[in-house]
């Protein structure tokens, strides 16, 4: 039975020199029979649940810790360290989030090759216990893709994602990610993307859109 998730994320970060931290709460709206939750895939309820059904509300709210450490060498990659803390704000009970804290740690590479950006990413989950969803598991996951300008104000990236199953009834997930950026005006940019799935545990479809505002 297929699920239709809408996600609306509001995030607000900051940057103190090196350090960056964000915080983003989503409204979620999930249609399906509830065994789908977001950024985990297919899980098992341990509540009757079969019916096609949609819940509305609060997502999961996630609190982002970036570290930027210092270059090596000129011609050397750039690295980032990032945290991430998943807030359990979503309702379990209405299927929108797991009802727990998890913890995902991830390092980040970029490399200018020209204009162009080489990155990839490497990192792991770490997820909590749950009495209404069995079968969580931690998983690893990682990106590699590229970036290049196109015009003064309009990019195009595409990268490779990987998630390994975050649980024992998904399997992993591939997906190739191509993406735009737009700068609209000095402080406003636009950010869309599609996916194509490899596997069972992706998407169908992916529509994303993103607007940001930088002072």
């Amino acid at each position: 039975m297929d699920t239709e998730i809408f996600y609306f994320p509001l995030s607000y970060g900051l940057n103190f020199g090196k350090l960056g931290l964000q915080f983003t709460i989503p409204h979620l709206e999930v249609t399906g029979p509830g065994n789908v939750l977001v950024n985990v895939g297919g899980i098992n309820r341990a509540v009757a649940g079969t019916q096609r059904q949609t819940a509305t509300g609060v997502g999961d709210s996630i609190l982002s810790l970036t570290y930027q450490l210092d270059s090596f060498a000129a011609s050397a990659p750039f690295i980032d360290l990032r945290l991430d803390i998943k807030l359990p704000s979503a309702d379990e009970k209405k299927g929108l989030g797991t009802g727990e804290v998890d913890y995902s740690g991830q390092i980040d590479f970029s490399q200018y090759l020209g204009n162009s950006v080489l990155f990839a990413t490497f990192g792991y989950t770490f997820r909590g216990n749950s009495s209404i969803y069995q079968g969580l598991s931690d998983s690893a996951f990682a990106q590699l893709g590229f970036a290049t300008p196109v015009s003064s104000n309009w990019n195009f990236g595409i990268f490779y994602d990987f998630r390994q199953s975050a649980s024992s009834f998904t399997p992993e997930v591939h997906e190739l990610v191509p993406y735009f950026s737009w700068e609209i005006a000095p402080n406003w940019t636009f950010t869309g993307m599609t996916s194509w799935g490899f596997t069972e545990a992706s998407a169908d479809l992916t529509a994303l859109g993103q607007i940001s505002y930088r002072w």
